[in-house]
Formats: structure tokens, C-alpha cells, sequence
């Protein structure tokens, strides 16, 4: 698809072309998406349903029987001990991540037939581990698999780089060699062939670099809109929306979007239950959850990108 230039009546445009593509789609009814980029960006999509005609296809046989169910792949990331004297260090980001690749490792055997999770935490989530475990996550997730990030610590924008996240050896004066620009996350949760799904507790309360500077919350809004927009085809969920600052408070025992979060995947979200979980149900419970925890002060976001239709992200005990 192209804009093409004028030509007379009748005479197919100068230097015209036509191109085929070859659309791999599941035996299922299906929706396509196609968009146009250039330089100045990207188009909004041109939608095409398709429906299945066919009869479905016989499950594929997996040991001891048969199985349908797709693989996770997670990544979580926690950071509190920072090492910068300037940056403010926080109690629960490390714990809040191993949580939470906990409470999807108790997710095999449910929604998932595998679960397999890369926890990075203080003083292993460097900026080149973080990049590494990037690295891991796009070369582990196929078409038929949900990969999952997940990040908790500090943020700050940069007027260069954009906001970023900040690793445990993240130096603020030098922010290009030393902080994760959310420009990495994009691209890796952007190249994922399967599922999607950004979960990120940023922005903990606080002064983010101590009494070096007044700097407050960092505006995450763009980060999420560019994230779900339907190229990058990725859903987020935020731990707080704008320029607010997102809590952590010891008798949670997590950052509040954290503690909501672990409580809904692990099935207080099942609000049909019917045993599935979606990202739909979950946006609804940990935003009442949060908002409960911290007396109205933090309002998670969720996005998805337009198209998508509500789908399960975990299952509750049955």
C-alpha cells in the first residue's frame, strides 16, 4: 500500500507497482492489520477480517496427551540498591519482581503449559543484564507464545532519551551509557511474533535522585500511548497515570500496583468465575485495589491496542 503520483485518465501512475504479500493466519477467523510508514510515521491501520471456512485442525499431541496451550516467557526486573550516592533507594521493586514471576510460574499447568521466567534484581539487573534478558526474550517467544515484561525501580525523562528506566548502576550524568531508554523495551515487546503484555511499577514515591535536585513524577502518558498504539500491538499496564508518583508502603509488603497485581492474577480478578482471568478483568481490579490502598493518590492505566479483542492473560484455581 503507497500513495502514488497523478497520472492522466485512464494511464496506471509512473513507475506504479503492485506487490503480493503472503500473510501467515491461524485456521480461525482472523484480523489483519496493514499500515504505511515513512519518515514522517506511521499510518493508522487498514483492517481486513477474514473468516475460516475450513474445519479447525486436530490439536497438536504434546507428552502425555494433548495440549493447545500456549508457552510464557517473562521477564521481571526489580531494582531498590541503587549504587548512585544521588539516587534515592527504595524497599520493595526487587521483591516486587520476584513476585511476580512468581505468581506466573504458578501459572504452568493452568492457562499456560510451560512457564519459564529470567528474574534480574539489584545487583544483577546492570543496564547490560537488562539488555541481555531483552536479548533472551525475543529470541525465546514464537507466534503460538505470551512474553511478559515486567519492570519495578525508577524512571526519569530525559530530554534526550526520553524516559527511562533506571538500572542498579545507573549513573545520572551519564544516562546515555548507564540507564535503559523505554526505546528497548518498545522494540523487543514490538518484535515479539506472539503476545504482548507490559507490566511496569515506575516512578516509586520519592525524590528519584535525593536532594540533588527538586525533580518530581515523570509524565509516563506517552510512553504508554506509544506502546499500545496498534503498530507496536502491545498492552500495557501502568502503575499510575500522568505525572503522578506511584507507592510503595512496607505494610503492603509491595509497591500498591504490585499488590494488586499479584492478588488479581492470582484470582481475585476472576470476576465471571469462570476460571479465566483477562487483561480486561485485571485493569478493573487493580485499579479499585490501588485506588483503595492509597486513599485515590495513584490511578493505574491499562491500554491495548485498538483491535484487539479481550483475551485471558491467567487462570484462578479451580
Amino acid at each position: 500500500l503507497g500513495r502514488q503520483d497523478a497520472a492522466a485518465p485512464g494511464q496506471p501512475p509512473a513507475g506504479a507497482n503492485e506487490r503480493d504479500l503472503v500473510v501467515p493466519i491461524p485456521s480461525q477467523d482472523s484480523e489483519i492489520q496493514v499500515f504505511a510508514e515513512n519518515r514522517n510515521g506511521v499510518s493508522t491501520a487498514a483492517t481486513v477480517r477474514v473468516k475460516w471456512a475450513g474445519t479447525a485442525p486436530a490439536p497438536a499431541v504434546q507428552a502425555g496427551g494433548f495440549s493447545i496451550q500456549p508457552k510464557l516467557y517473562v521477564l521481571a526486573v526489580g531494582v531498590a540498591a541503587y549504587q548512585h550516592k544521588d539516587i534515592a533507594k527504595l524497599g520493595l521493586p526487587a521483591k516486587d519482581a520476584r513476585d511476580f514471576a512468581a505468581a506466573m510460574t504458578r501459572q504452568q499447568g493452568r492457562l499456560y503449559r510451560q512457564v519459564e521466567t529470567k528474574v534480574l534484581t539489584d545487583g544483577q539487573a546492570g543496564r547490560d543484564d537488562i539488555v541481555d534478558g531483552l536479548e533472551w526474550l525475543q529470541k525465546q517467544v514464537t507466534q503460538h507464545d505470551v512474553g511478559m515484561i515486567f519492570i519495578a525501580g525508577h524512571g526519569v525523562n530525559d530530554p534526550t532519551l526520553g524516559y527511562t528506566y533506571l538500572p542498579v548502576n545507573a549513573d545520572p550524568d551519564r544516562l546515555r551509557r548507564t540507564g535503559v531508554p523505554m526505546d528497548e523495551f518498545k522494540r523487543t515487546l514490538a518484535a515479539l511474533p506472539g503476545k504482548a503484555i507490559f507490566f511496569f511499577d515506575t516512578c516509586h514515591s520519592g525524590n528519584v535522585l535525593g536532594n540533588k535536585t527538586r525533580a518530581g513524577p515523570n509524565d509516563v502518558s506517552g510512553v504508554i500511548n506509544e506502546l499500545a498504539s496498534a503498530e507496536n500491538g502491545v498492552v500495557v499496564f501502568s502503575s499510575s497515570t500522568g505525572r503522578q508518583l506511584s507507592y510503595e508502603d512496607p505494610a503492603w509488603g509491595n509497591g500498591a500496583f504490585t499488590k494488586a497485581l499479584v492478588e488479581g492474577l492470582d484470582g481475585k480478578a476472576d470476576y465471571q468465575k469462570n476460571g479465566r482471568i483477562t487483561h480486561k478483568m485485571l485493569d478493573l481490579y487493580i485499579s479499585e485495589r490501588v485506588k483503595s490502598l492509597t486513599g485515590g493518590k495513584q490511578s493505574p492505566v491499562t491500554q491495548a491496542p485498538g483491535g484487539v479483542p479481550d483475551f485471558p492473560v491467567a487462570a484462578s484455581k479451580q
